[in-house]
């Protein structure tokens, strides 16, 4: 089997969707499905169970998941680890950054660039609408995000930082007159619904109750966050944030107020349990020797 074809019965493998599969590889549908069919006359047996609803692996199909998953990140790794000594780099750390506010964790970059000159550390944006995607496919290392995380095949590492939240509404929002709210109020008002985000963040990141027990509705399905502030300025939802917004996306048509009485919301170092590694460790401890900063 060529490398294009493990590739692609290991994505397909993990997303169980072949649209999915070829969005993420670049290539048509049909070019997936034609691999897949290959690969099952090579082998004499059914990969996969297909339906119009599902698409599922069968038991042979996790087995060869299972023996091909560790030779292929074992090549991946390999590579890429030829392609930076031969630029005189020993390792990179990938780190996904969740939210926007890069340079208030300066700290923390400055600290492990000192400690470990000899390794490289790139930082990047993770996705907004499956925040885990990055660590899982192996597209970065460790995650900064929020809190909770509750994924069986994730490691949540030490705590960075702790946040204020804000509502950003429209600049001409009724809102606007009060100085700071309270989180019994957001049940008047929708709020952003993002896709591929866990359940259990509904007691974190955007709780789904006020105190009282009054619903907090879900609006319109959005996938960035220049989607939500579109809609916050227009006044068809509101939302929450981190209070590093103010900050990084401080415009005309937008308000951020206070929230009064809701919880710190706090960022931690999130990586593949499977992936440690010596340098997921060294940054580990810098978190944990400089943190949680203050806000």
């Amino acid at each position: 089997m060529e490398l294009r074809a493990i590739e692609i019965f290991l994505t397909l493998a993990e997303e169980l969707h072949f649209g999915r599969t070829a969005e993420r590889l670049c290539v048509t549908p049909a070019r997936i499905t034609q691999a897949i069919k290959k690969q099952e006359r090579q082998i004499g047996a059914p990969l996969f169970e297909r339906t119009n609803r599902m698409v599922r692996l069968t038991p042979l199909g996790r087995q060869l998941r299972d023996d091909l998953w560790p030779v292929y990140t074992g090549l991946q790794d390999g590579m890429r680890r030829a392609k930076l000594a031969a630029r005189g780099v020993t390792a990179v750390l990938r780190v996904g950054m969740l939210p926007i506010n890069i340079q208030d964790l300066r700290p923390f970059w400055d600290t492990f660039r000192t400690r470990h000159p000899q390794w490289q550390l790139k930082i990047q944006h993770a996705s907004f609408v499956d925040p885990f995607a990055g660590v899982r496919h192996g597209d970065v290392d460790v995650l900064v995000c929020w809190l909770p995380v509750e994924e069986p095949d994730l490691t949540v590492g030490p705590v960075l930082l702790g946040e204020p939240r804000v509502l950003a509404v429209a600049a001409e929002h009724e809102l606007t007159r009060l100085t700071s709210i309270s989180l019994e109020m957001l049940a008047d008002f929708q709020h952003a619904n993002a896709p591929g985000w866990p359940d259990y963040w509904a007691d974190g990141y955007v709780p789904s109750h006020t105190r009282s027990g009054r619903r907090i509705e879900r609006g319109p399905l959005v996938r960035n966050t220049e989607e939500v502030l579109t809609l916050a300025s227009t006044g068809e939802l509101v939302n929450l944030f981190p209070g590093h917004m103010r900050r990084y996306w401080n415009r005309p048509d937008i308000a951020y107020l206070p929230v009064q009485d809701i919880d710190f919301l706090r960022y931690a170092l999130v990586w593949r349990t499977e992936t440690e590694n010596d340098l997921i460790r060294a940054f580990a401890r810098v978190a944990a020797d400089l943190g949680p900063l203050a806000p």
